[in-house]
């Protein structure tokens, strides 16, 4: 078994190589197609763009990213093609909930008062809203597609939402096609419903929102905002930065025990597909829901501030920022 693995892929090393398998590590950004035209598994990040012109001719029965988002991948080339995709769904939504609601209590964002729109509410969002209503939050939640599912609760217009809430904080994923299209979902119509001073947080993806319309109300002093993911990254909006309460470099779930969740879905996915067993452990199991979690254990594990504060002194310094991380605990 050949396996070209993102050598930063953490918690990986020397357990594919116990079963037999013959692993090449290399940069997000090496795999090339004579590298992978051998290859059984290609385990990557978000760097590592995984369509025809990488994979066309190769060997590859799987391609595994140890992240929750697939934009990076041909999905529909793969599928032709008969290459398995997996990626890893949640593994890091307790600690995205934990830099939104960190970021919005430390911007006095009162859970007992305000209201928070989740746009999105899939496994990020859910948790986000179950934080939010543990803490005693009233949160309103706009998913077309949950909704057309009939799996939600409680649902909401987007208008709707963005005209009444206090915060909103977006968690869908990058599409530009079907019946719900995420790119620019929130552009400048959208940004003038908010309330005045409401805060607007993206740990989504960043063309989710418009980011020129961002500037422009961002520069007006009526809007608020938070900001994790960028539409150019790694090239940032340094206008946008330098407004933001908070803005970061792609870290909103880089906790500790996510990471350990990505690696173990990654080698689970390796597991399924080629018929064999792999050492998991010390890798962290999935989340369980936490009925004891508390607005002050949330402010306690985690400061924004100085992950803003280090890329605004450096905003080239967004992937090496990334790749030297010091991954946080969950609350």
């Amino acid at each position: 078994m050949k396996v070209i693995a993102d050598e930063n892929i953490p918690f990986l090393r020397g357990r594919l190589e116990a079963i037999g398998a013959d692993v090449t590590y290399v940069d997000q950004f090496g795999f090339t197609p004579e590298l992978v035209k051998d290859a059984d598994i290609l385990l990557i990040r978000t760097r590592t763009r995984c369509n025809s012109d990488l994979l066309e001719g190769s060997k590859v029965k799987l391609v595994a990213t140890a992240t929750i988002g697939t934009d990076q991948i041909d999905m529909d080339w793969c599928r032709r093609e008969g290459i398995i995709v997996r990626n890893a769904p949640g593994c890091n939504a307790p600690g995205v909930a934990q830099y939104v609601w960190s970021s919005l209590l430390r911007l006095g964002f009162d859970p007992g008062r305000h209201t928070l729109g989740i746009v999105g509410c899939g496994n990020v969002g859910k948790i986000v809203r179950q934080w939010g209503e543990t803490i005693g939050t009233h949160i309103i939640i706009n998913d077309p597609p949950l909704q057309h599912m009939g799996i939600l609760d409680t649902y909401a217009s987007l208008s709707d939402l963005l005209t009444e809430c206090d915060a909103v904080t977006l968690h869908t994923p990058l599409t530009k096609t079907g019946r719900y299209p995420s790119y620019h979902l929130i552009g400048d119509a959208e940004l003038s419903l908010m309330k005045d001073n409401a805060i607007l947080v993206n740990a989504a993806r960043g063309p989710v929102v418009d980011n020129a319309a961002l500037r422009d109300h961002l520069a007006s002093g009526r809007l608020r905002a938070v900001i994790d993911t960028w539409e150019f990254e790694p090239r940032v909006d340094t206008d946008i930065l330098d407004m933001v309460e908070y803005g970061t470099f792609h870290i909103a779930g880089y906790s500790l025990q996510g990471k350990q969740r990505a690696t173990r879905m990654a080698l689970e996915a390796v597991e399924e597909v080629m018929g064999v067993e792999i050492n998991k452990e010390g890798l962290e199991p999935p989340y369980m829901a936490d009925p004891n979690i508390s607005a002050e254990r949330i402010i306690e594990s985690y400061d924004p501030i100085y992950d803003t504060l280090a890329l605004r002194e450096d905003p080239e310094a967004f992937d090496r920022l990334r790749h030297d991380y010091n991954f946080r605990n969950e609350p």
